[in-house]
């Protein structure tokens, strides 16, 4: 088994491609750590939930880190860690764009919406909208890559 370090074009890559990813906030010291589904576009991954517990943390502390996965055939994987920053798109002026912009992005996945509890009604942009649209400034990127030995993408 080889290890071995991504480039940042291939974590880029691997983040373009997936949708599911692991998302970990802290509070007072405790980690919690839950699935969501994401889009990433620039330099940012975009996501959608219900209020609760995450949102409450990442309110309290904006930093956060975000795992992406991809299990190949036998023991190959990759694996991602984006450490970035919390941005709550809110449903007010000032942010319309963005929330329109992580809307489009979202939307383009059937079931896009889950796992955030429910989904939103035909209009998510009405005035009074319970949803929380947010995005992850991505900060800082890494990557992992392990593959069999004679197995293409290793050196």
């Amino acid at each position: 088994m080889l290890i071995r370090t991504m480039t940042t074009f291939e974590c880029v890559k691997l983040l373009d491609v997936h949708r599911l990813c692991r998302l970990a906030c802290v509070s007072d010291g405790q980690p919690y750590v839950v699935p969501i589904y994401f889009a990433h576009a620039a330099n940012y991954l975009y996501a959608f939930s219900m209020p609760g517990k995450k949102i409450d943390l990442m309110r309290t502390n904006p930093k956060v880190a975000v795992v992406v996965e991809d299990h190949e055939q036998g023991r190959q994987w990759k694996s991602v860690v984006v450490d970035g920053l919390y941005q709550e798109l809110p449903d007010r002026i000032g942010s319309k764009l963005e929330r329109e912009h992580a809307w489009s992005l979202l939307s383009k996945h059937t079931d896009w919406w889950e796992p955030g509890a429910l989904k939103p009604q035909a209009q998510p942009l009405s005035d009074h909208s319970p949803h929380v649209f947010f995005r992850i400034s991505i900060e800082h990127v890494s990557g992992r890559e392990a593959r069999e030995e004679g197995q293409p993408g290793v050196e």
